[in-house]
């Protein structure tokens, strides 16, 4: 391995090659729905290499493997596109029988140009639009996710997985660091390939749901932060799988349950100060910190089918169970779909819990702050803040998935912050999937319908 090669290397990566040699590397890019496309190579020859191909249409493939129509003018020709290694992103697999890094890469055409609908490209551009006004977005993303026992039937319910002490893991233990300790072995391991790939946990947590964890990670930079997410899903699959059971990020995975989300909590800095632009030199909030909140209540509908993307998100939005069902916003009220952290000043933040845990965290990352992008540029005030429990006000959620995909095909405005091309792609493709989802026969109409009607 050549020394130089390696001096650019993040310094996790270092120390976890300290002394050994190199075997393999993946080059891998999320596609759509989140998943690491790509391929593993010979270190070796990754060191010769500034970029290998992939075909485009790894864009246009559902989550069951169908393809959207969307291929454009060109056609389904499958071109190749041009994968740039991000070497800042350089991370151990330490779950591999080898001595393997995971590299992300970014996407481009033939000319150069980012490929309009590669997520993390995505999120960029939406990171650019906020600097170019002389912001700096901050963002810190909490994961929800349930640790359940081995389910190799689609037909079988999932259930939860057996804990340390042999007996399944218990719902509505919120916060019970005896559950918590019921999940030690993987926690362990979390921690441990955590560590290996330089990723700082904030904290974990039993949730509310019968085996259902919270791992939150420290603010920062929204392509960062977005990344270390990516890593995550898969670090955290690794690890149960350890353990002969299975992580999973289903929105709702067990039906009595509270369902998974990706809260994520946004501050925008001002560039040339530094200073959080939701307070005020006296410690006041600001307008733009009402102006922010607008743009979230006012365009998050339309966004909704980025942050919930499948059929089964939205069986989350569920009265009284962990998630919201409006867009009021509170300070200090878990029941609004908006939240107001208790904070400093400096820290001041807002929160939209809407997000689901089964989301692309660079297309939900970007769709988020898109709404408040679009808010800060409007100037327009939110709806007066909610008094008391949101549960009890009115939905204005979209409950299915062709509800949100009607409400985001006719934002025009929130497509020219992600990208026309990245809006008619991913319409497509979403359309694609819940037709197929509407030519299966569930097990309740079977049997509520099947003799009865």
């Amino acid at each position: 391995m050549a020394t130089n090669w390696n001096g650019t290397l993040p310094e996790a990566a270092q120390e976890y090659l300290k002394d050994r040699r190199l075997d393999e590397v993946e080059c891998i890019i999320s596609d759509l729905p989140g998943i690491a496309r790509g391929k593993a190579v010979p270190a070796k020859k990754f060191m010769r290499q500034d970029s290998f191909h992939l075909p485009d249409s790894i864009f246009y493939q559902t989550i069951t493997g169908g393809w959207g129509e969307a291929a454009g003018d060109e056609g389904f020709i499958e071109k190749d596109m041009i994968l740039r290694p991000d070497m800042s992103t350089a991370t151990a697999a330490p779950w591999t029988g080898d001595w393997t890094l995971q590299v992300i890469h970014d996407a481009f055409d033939r000319n150069g140009e980012p490929v309009p609908f590669s997520p993390r490209n995505v999120l960029k551009r939406v990171v650019k639009m906020y600097r170019d006004k002389g912001w700096e977005p901050v963002v810190a993303p909490e994961m929800e996710f349930f640790l359940v026992a081995r389910n190799i039937d689609p037909a079988q319910e999932i259930r939860p997985m057996m804990g340390r002490s042999g007996r399944p893991a218990a719902a509505r233990q919120a916060y019970s660091m005896t559950a918590v300790d019921e999940f030690g072995p993987v926690i362990d391991d979390i921690y441990d390939f955590a560590e290996a790939q330089g990723f700082e946990i904030d904290g974990i947590t039993q949730e509310g749901g019968a085996g259902q964890l919270e791992i939150n990670l420290l603010h920062g930079d929204p392509v960062k932060l977005a990344d270390e997410v990516f890593y995550f899903k898969r670090l955290i699959r690794e690890a149960a799988l350890r353990h002969d059971c299975y992580a999973t990020f289903m929105a709702k995975p067990i039906a009595d349950e509270p369902g998974s989300a990706m809260h994520i909590h946004h501050s925008i800095l001002d560039i040339e100060t530094g200073n959080n632009i939701f307070s005020g030199p006296q410690g006041g909030e600001t307008d733009a910190f009402f102006h922010f909140i607008a743009g979230l209540q006012n365009h998050m509908p339309s966004a909704l089918a980025v942050m919930a993307p499948y059929v089964n998100s939205y069986r989350r939005y569920v009265k009284d169970h962990a998630a919201p069902i409006n867009l009021e916003w509170a300070r200090d009220n878990r029941t609004t779909g908006i939240r107001i952290p208790l904070s400093s000043p400096e820290a001041r933040r807002v929160e939209n819990r809407l997000a689901g845990m089964d989301c692309n965290p660079y297309l939900c990352i970007a769709a988020s702050l898109a709404c408040g992008y679009l808010g800060l540029l409007e100037e327009k005030r939110p709806d007066k803040q909610f008094k008391g429990d949101a549960y009890d006000g009115a939905e204005d959620v979209p409950r299915v998935l062709g509800e949100a995909l009607d409400l985001f095909e006719e934002a025009t405005g929130l497509h020219e912050v992600l990208g026309a091309d990245f809006a008619r792609v991913y319409s497509i493709v979403k359309r694609a999937e819940y037709d197929e989802f509407l030519q299966v026969i569930s097990p309740w109409e079977r049997e509520h319908l099947l003799l009865n009607v």
